[in-house]
């Protein structure tokens, strides 16, 4: 099959992944999987692919850096970033390091293939007329600081100002995935 056609998921949801790679070898891409940063890395080694989806929470540790080595392996591989939890800053950082497309879960292969679509940006997408929530500023910031601190709740509580039980409360409302 034609390497443009080669696509990488790093996720570490195994049922999602498999659910993932059916549907997206059903539409003729060649998929491999990679559950962490260092099998991605083992398999950069054998393939290269022109596609990818990452999700941006695997385990206790960021998508974030497997956006980075993924553009810094291909600039020109098409990179979506999928998440449970969207929050400004993590678009931002994910487009920074080479992500064409950031996704909120849940998302599906339609999704996807349009995201890869979509490379480039579009200068005529409408602007949002409604203000933004307090409660929504308070999500992204949480994401902003858990991104900043590599996920560590403690840390992201204490430099919050809160108390960990009280932001592993809000986390347990708006699961981090």
């Amino acid at each position: 099959m034609d390497d443009i056609r080669d696509l990488v998921i790093v996720e570490d949801d195994a049922t999602f992944a498999r659910t993932l790679q059916r549907s997206l070898e059903r539409r003729g891409y060649r998929v491999h999987v990679a559950t962490s940063p260092a099998e991605l890395d083992t398999l950069l080694l054998t393939e290269h692919p022109g596609y990818a989806v990452v999700d941006l929470k695997l385990g206790n540790a960021s998508g974030l850096p497997c956006v980075a080595t993924l553009h810094a392996h291909d600039p020109a591989m098409l990179i979506v970033v999928l998440t449970g939890f969207a929050s400004i800053a993590t678009a931002v950082e994910a487009i920074k390091l080479g992500a064409c497309h950031y996704l909120v879960k849940p998302s599906n292969t339609d999704d996807v293939e349009a995201a890869f679509g979509r490379a480039s940006g579009d200068s005529d997408v409408s602007l949002a007329t409604r203000p933004t929530s307090i409660k929504t500023l308070e999500w992204e910031r949480i994401n902003e600081m858990l991104a900043e601190t590599g996920f560590n709740i403690s840390e992201t509580a204490r430099r919050l100002g809160m108390h960990r039980r009280t932001l592993a409360r809000k986390l347990e409302k708006r699961p981090v995935k």
